[in-house]
């Protein structure tokens, strides 16, 4: 049996990761070691996602209220690092929500706040929200995630109509009330509509400063105690509701003078306008001839009855002979007549009994405090995006929440920066569509097998977990789990049974080859050679760097494995 070499090549081919490493780089996860109380999320690990997609449901008719489904893959549009893994939307005009609680609570009393995430609009942002919500520790349940769970602090893009901007919504917890209290912030910056990949920092520090950052340059920042920032601070004085305006207070800063008289020479009947006496009548002026005259070309109808229809009058039009002069009766023109004066009023002046404009006062407000300090959150328990959009294919990704700004530079410049180094390489080779959007990157051999290697990793995975159980409680396990017993066996079974399949076909093609060398002078061939270029990203400027005034020790950060419900 003789086969063909390019046909083996082709085959060969199929199974080889294909990527172009002029355009794209290849994935590797960030595994510098973390302080002990930050979480990252870089959703490396698909088969083991902790992300859990809400399961509430409406009051009224039971229905589930967020149909918009989740997914973990690859970007499909301008990937510039395959094999890099998100968290994306995938439903159109849906509400979506998912969320994970952290592995340990995320405490920032008198510390710094630290959040940060990636953002891409594959299909751009027509109207929707692409924001995070660190939840409370109290009352987070992931099934029942909704926009009724209490959250602390929200933040990212968000965009409809005109409306464009990045929230920043900070819950502090009221005493008196019981309850959290919102606060949002005045003046918020605008959010990047690109179809690129976007960072998005924030910073809130002890001393109450915050920062926003997008791509690493601050757009907004500001104290969250500053009244042009924020209305958390009460102020120190309030209006008296309960001050009424004096009934003999002035508050008329002019009145009429009483003592002025009409002067003798005030004539009120002078007219405002009057004819100008200096105007003259122009030489070539003709007041003899009309200005109009009947349209020659208008004639009576012959079925005009003038006591059925009323008397016929011709049409008339600008007389021809008067294009070049004026014609009809000659009026003067009309001037400003320097004696009027109109009608006489009294002056005004000065009030003698005006005391100012009334306010009522201010009395000490009962509820100011000096002392808050909204930067001391309650404790969060997780992570969560709760969002309407119309757009799908929103991808999230690397996801930090920590109280290190140099952490979460070093991420972003670890893997951001060569990402969109990448993307802008992209873009300057793909065309856009009528309404300037890159299409879709079509699939290549790469995401195959990228593809297969997930769906072994997955199998491997629940297999190791079944066998574990099976050791640990043989009778338990295989009574309360038989289908899984079957499953995994008849798998491993035909698996085994492909793999003999295979190496019988490689044995014979190696036979059918070595005897045609045997069989067979051939002519050695020129080797070829395959040249793959290996362009690095071009170096760039690290994120800005904030000097922290307290270090913080690093050791290892919390692992993130996925999980896909």
């Amino acid at each position: 049996m003789k086969l063909d070499l390019g046909v083996i090549a082709v085959i060969a081919a199929i199974f080889i990761t294909t990527v172009d490493a002029s355009a794209t780089l290849k994935y590797r996860p960030y595994k510098e070691p973390l302080s002990p109380d930050s979480f990252f999320e870089q959703f490396d690990s698909k088969s083991a996602s902790r992300w859990i997609p809400s399961n509430a449901r409406k009051v009224e008719d039971d229905q589930l209220s967020y149909v918009g489904e989740w997914a973990i893959e690859e970007s499909i549009v301008l990937n510039g690092v395959r094999g890099d893994r998100g968290l994306v939307t995938k439903t159109e005009a849906a509400l979506h929500a998912v969320s994970m609680k952290l592995p340990n609570v995320f405490d920032n009393t008198n510390n710094t706040l630290v959040l940060q995430y990636e953002v891409k609009l594959q299909n751009g942002l027509n109207c929707g929200g692409a924001y995070v919500k660190l939840l409370s520790q109290e009352g987070f349940d992931e099934d029942k995630f909704s926009d009724g769970t209490p959250y602390l602090i929200m933040f990212g893009p968000d965009r409809c109509g005109d409306q464009n901007k990045v929230h920043f919504i900070i819950k502090t917890w009221d005493d008196e009330k019981k309850e959290l209290v919102e606060h949002q912030i005045k003046a918020p910056p605008m959010m990047k509509m690109v179809q690129l990949t976007s960072l998005y920092t924030l910073i809130v520090e002890p001393n109450q400063n915050f920062e926003i950052r997008i791509n690493g340059e601050i757009v907004r920042s500001g104290n969250l105690l500053n009244s042009e920032d924020f209305d958390i601070l009460p102020p120190k004085e309030i209006i008296d509701v309960n001050d009424v305006k004096p009934d003999d207070w002035v508050d008329e800063p002019l009145v009429e003078d009483r003592n002025a008289t009409k002067p003798d020479d005030w004539d009120e009947t002078e007219p405002y306008l009057i004819d100008d006496p200096n105007a003259r009548i122009p030489e070539d002026w003709d007041e003899e001839a009309p200005d109009q005259i009947p349209d020659p070309n208008y004639i009576k109808p012959d079925d005009w009855d003038d006591e059925e229809d009323g008397i016929w009058e011709p049409r008339l039009i600008d007389n021809p002979a008067c294009l070049n002069h004026g014609c009809g009766k000659w009026i003067r023109p009309k001037i400003k007549n320097p004696k009027y004066r109109g009608k006489w009023r009294r002056p005004l002046m000065e009030n003698p009994n005006y005391i100012g404009e009334w306010e009522p006062r201010k009395i000490p407000n009962p509820d100011y405090k000096d002392d808050i300090v909204p930067s001391n959150l309650l404790p969060i328990g997780g992570i969560g995006f709760e969002l309407w959009t119309m757009d799908k294919n929103i991808l999230f990704d690397n996801i930090y929440l920590g109280h290190s700004i140099e952490e979460a530079e070093k991420i972003g410049n670890d893997t951001f920066i060569p990402k969109i180094e990448v993307e802008y390489e992209l873009l300057g080779s793909k065309s856009t569509d009528s309404d300037g959007m890159v299409p879709a990157d079509k699939p290549i051999y790469s995401d195959l097998y990228n593809n297969i290697m997930d769906y072994i990793g997955r199998f491997l995975y629940d297999l190791q977990e079944y066998v574990a159980d099976v050791v640990e409680a043989p009778l338990k396990t295989l009574g309360g789990r038989p289908g899984e017993a079957v499953f995994f066996s008849s798998i491993m079974i035909g698996v085994f049974g492909t793999v003999v399949s295979l190496w019988t076909i490689i044995l014979n093609i190696l036979g059918s080859l070595l005897g045609s060398v045997f069989s067979t002078t051939v002519k050695p061939k020129t080797k070829s050679t395959i040249k793959y270029t290996n362009k690095k990203a071009k170096k760039h400027s690290n994120l800005e760097t904030v000097p922290e005034k307290k270090s913080i020790s690093s050791s290892v950060g919390s692992d993130t494995h996925a999980k896909k419900r």
